[in-house]
């Protein structure tokens, strides 16, 4: 498994980029990530998105579906791809320090 260094922090990650650890996660690697994935600034909106998707998989150990994440938000599918280009699973779960999702390519 590599080690990454995001603005000098340093984790271990799967070949896709994906936080090994979710227990190793918090705000500023956040933040070095979503550099990563092409959103310079975390918003509130972020924000409620990367907490939503957070406490979803400490509940059920899983990254919730599309359609529920959409409806527990509030956020269309369009907003969410606004927020994080590279997408839900690939990028929202990734700034979220979750797992790479099921299905996710």
């Amino acid at each position: 498994m590599p080690i990454v260094e995001l603005s000098g922090i340093k984790v271990d990650v799967d070949e896709d980029g994906f936080l090994e650890d979710p227990a190793c996660w918090n705000e500023a690697l956040a933040a070095a990530i979503a550099k990563v994935e092409d959103v310079t600034e975390l918003t509130p909106d972020h924000w409620k998105l990367i907490y939503y998707l957070r406490d979803y998989y400490k509940q059920f150990g899983i990254a919730p579906m599309i359609r529920k994440l959409c409806k527990e938000t509030g956020f269309p599918l369009k907003m969410i791809y606004e927020l994080f280009p590279s997408g839900p699973a690939k990028g929202a779960c990734k700034v979220a320090g979750l797992p790479k999702p099921t299905g996710c390519v």
